[in-house]
């Protein structure tokens, strides 16, 4: 098994991923799954890129278009016309803040790219919008694959899998390849908790983490409050914190190194106590 790569290059950062690290999420939508509306005025997406900074983030993930089942697409320009705003007003109150932008668009990308993109946070694998692949190669930005079945609006009626880690592995192996031939240096694994996959799919995923190890490559798991926990248990979305710690928990344990997360200082408790038992 290939010993996973221990960091990315964010313009010239290098971002060391042998220990974990969290990705503070910032949905700047009015739909998003949990927190849609909440973050949309500038005032407010750079008082909660404060509190996930203070709180531990590495990453804050600027998203500008709901991935939720059944969401439909949006624009590239409607995309810009919310993120752009806010990408800029956070870069000039956090210069050093590591950015990510969830975005299925190459041109999204090219027109943030002077304000410092750090990380590109791509569902869709490029099969929206090709050009988004391109732009991380030709911009040298470290690219986060995902795994998803069909598209926001219509994933949950593509869930047929024969086994689904090893279908998952076979369509990192494909576009890693693919990836690399376009000159993509700096490559994250993204199973895609939620994304086309019934519920035992995703705790057959979260159960076989290990597996996307031998590509040698650091791993993303987005876990928090998303259905998986909360359908399980009976609950909501806001009553999903302490079922998505758990996940988080078991994720570092399969050898994921990065967690997207709503909570972020829940999310740094947990890498404590996983780094505690690790070390004993």
């Amino acid at each position: 098994m290939l010993h996973p790569q221990a960091s990315i290059n964010c313009r010239g950062q290098l971002i060391d991923l042998s220990s974990p690290k969290i990705m503070g999420i910032l949905n700047v939508t009015p739909d998003s799954f949990y927190d849609g509306g909440q973050f949309n005025a500038a005032d407010a997406a750079l008082a909660q890129t404060e509190k996930m900074l203070e709180a531990g983030a590495t990453f804050i993930d600027v998203g500008g278009m709901s991935s939720r089942p059944g969401a439909e697409l949006i624009s590239p320009e409607e995309e810009l016309a919310r993120v752009g705003p806010v990408v800029e007003a956070i870069r000039k109150r956090f210069p050093a803040c590591l950015l990510s932008i969830d975005t299925v668009y190459g041109k999204t990308i090219r027109q943030l790219s002077d304000l410092g993109v750090d990380l590109i946070n791509d569902i869709s694998a490029g099969s929206i919008d090709s050009d988004i692949q391109r732009a991380a190669a030709d911009l040298g930005i470290p690219y986060i694959l995902m795994h998803m079945a069909g598209k926001p609006e219509n994933m949950q009626q593509q869930t047929d899998y024969e086994d689904v880690v090893e279908e998952i592995l076979d369509f990192f192996i494909e576009q890693v390849g693919s990836l690399r031939a376009k000159g993509c240096k700096d490559i994250i694994l993204d199973p895609g908790f939620g994304f086309g996959k019934k519920l035992e799919h995703n705790y057959q995923l979260l159960n076989n983490l290990h597996v996307f190890k031998v590509l040698g490559l650091p791993m993303m798991t987005g876990l928090s409050r998303k259905s998986m926990v909360w359908k399980l248990l009976g609950t909501s979305p806001e009553e999903a914190l302490n079922g998505s710690s758990i996940l988080h928990f078991i994720a570092l344990q399969q050898g994921s190194r990065l967690l997207r997360v709503h909570d972020v200082a829940p999310a740094m408790e947990v890498i404590k106590i996983w780094q505690q038992i690790e070390i004993r």
